[in-house]
């Protein structure tokens, strides 16, 4: 069932602070919006009608707080890119597959090295050479692993990253420092369909295209040193930071489920003002199928991440004769999550959907693991092609459920970024003199990531600590990047 749409604009936003903006309830919205964004960031927005869909999610059965948007936010599917909203389980809270995305668990994996910056910069080109044939990448099939059954597939949905570990692709810190220490709970293998399977069957350890990529990066500047040594990163360090998802398999278990869930609206009688809000009860058979599917996807996504890990440190082994590159961290930023948060005095457990934005748990949180739990949890920001990328650490008390942006933010759609006529030679050498070597599969989808088509890191990251979301603890820019 579809009810009116909202229209909102920037004008209808009152300051609450520099870095937080409130859009008051009208029409049929539940809670009202809050954007964490600058003035400089709200006017970025032009005319993407992300503010409008942060009004839209507002009207969500079960909606608590707020529907928030990160500074990173622009249009998405449903929920903008940078959405964050929780509804309230035992309270009608609905489950909604566009505030998780197609890319399900798509996320961030940082790996630090035992190398300086002058070290990897005297064989850089090999390295970069040796790392872009050993990741695959692109849209179509093509991973560093293929599972030798259907039995294999259904213990990654079940496992996730602790299978490739226990075949010796990886080792325990790898599952310690993961979130959810690499597999998450409750997932349904059955509720994952034929074709999913399918789609994600030759894709484990790979890229993909899009704005995805394996980074080599150099820690330029640390910020707050207690936490970067807890963390593992020093000043001149290389690290390798990788982005990546489910691939097919996920983005064939959301058309799947969104299918479903709009012909099952109506037996709910949920009515949505955007049919890409299709929702359902998380309570409901429908919403339990849901869940246990993105469970399996995001198995899968942690299991994509460990393997092209795996393949990073054989890279760098091959090249410069050492490949102990101890995880840091890896976190998602499209999942719904059951967590138990506080509203108004009372501990709620919430249906928590971040979509591009990553969790961000304070100092003390019990999920995370016992040698991060004094700091917080780390925070990993990528920038865009070219541009620097932050670690960040969760900040007491947090804000919208203890999450984060995810990213710079595009400020413009793949194809604008291509119709600016900088052709993707132009842009590798552009590139190349700036000390960053890119390997791309494709140059002609190259300019689709250009830094000019994102927003300034810079701000966002600003604006992040600013709303009290995370605090800077380490500032890194690339000198090599792997495309699709």
């Amino acid at each position: 069932m579809m009810a009116v749409q909202h229209e909102a604009t920037t004008s209808q936003l009152v300051a609450e602070s520099p870095a937080r903006w409130r859009l008051d309830p009208f029409g049929a919205m539940r809670v009202p919006g809050v954007v964490f964004a600058s003035e400089r960031l709200l006017a970025a927005l032009g005319d993407d009608h992300s503010l409008a869909q942060v009004a839209n999610v507002a009207t969500l059965p079960g909606i608590v707080s707020a529907s928030y948007a990160m500074p990173d936010m622009h249009l998405g599917y449903g929920f903008p890119i940078g959405g964050v909203a929780a509804t309230a389980v035992d309270a009608g809270g609905v489950v909604s597959p566009g505030g998780v995305g197609f890319d399900i668990s798509c996320g961030v994996r940082l790996l630090a090295s035992p190398f300086e910056a002058e070290a990897v910069r005297r064989r850089l080109g090999q390295l970069m050479d040796v790392l872009a044939a050993a990741v695959p990448s692109g849209a179509g099939p093509g991973g560093v692993h293929r599972p030798a059954s259907e039995q294999e597939l259904e213990q990654i949905l079940l496992e996730g990253a602790q299978v490739p570990v226990a075949q010796g692709h990886g080792d325990q810190r790898d599952l310690d420092r993961c979130e959810d220490a690499g597999r998450l709970a409750d997932a349904d293998p059955d509720q994952v369909g034929a074709r999913a399977r399918e789609r994600g069957r030759g894709q484990i350890g790979s890229l993909g295209s899009g704005n995805h990529f394996l980074e080599v990066q150099v820690v330029e500047e640390v910020l707050d040193p207690p936490v970067a040594e807890v963390f593992g990163l020093h000043r001149d360090q290389v690290c390798v930071m990788i982005h990546t998802g489910s691939r097919g398999l996920g983005h064939q278990v959301c058309s799947d489920h969104v299918r479903g869930m709009r012909a099952a609206m109506n037996s709910h009688g949920i009515e949505v003002p955007d049919e890409q809000l299709a929702c359902v009860p998380v309570t409901s058979q429908e919403g339990r199928r849901y869940l246990g599917a993105l469970a399996a996807a995001a198995n899968f996504a942690r299991a994509n991440r460990q393997w092209l890990a795996d393949a990073a440190r054989a890279g760098f082994a091959r090249v410069l004769g050492r490949g102990d590159l101890p995880l840091v961290y890896d976190v998602s930023h499209n999942l719904a999550k059951l967590e138990t948060h506080e509203v108004d005095g009372h501990d709620v457990r919430l249906c928590v959907h971040r979509k591009g934005a990553t969790r961000a748990f304070p100092p003390g949180a019990e999920e995370l693991p016992e040698d991060l739990r004094a700091v917080g949890q780390p925070v990993l920001l990528p920038g865009s092609m070219g541009t620097s990328s932050y670690v960040l650490v969760g900040a007491a008390p947090g804000d919208a459920f203890a999450s984060c942006a995810h990213g710079a933010g595009r400020t413009m759609s793949r194809h604008a970024a291509k119709r600016t006529g900088h052709g993707g030679g132009r842009l590798r050498d552009d590139l190349a003199a700036a000390g960053i070597e890119v390997r791309a599969r494709s140059l002609r989808d190259l300019p689709e990531e250009a830094p000019s088509a994102y927003k300034d890191v810079e701000e966002v990251v600003e604006v992040c600590e600013r709303a009290g979301l995370a605090r800077r603890v380490a500032r890194l820019r690339p000198i090599g990047v792997v495309k699709g």
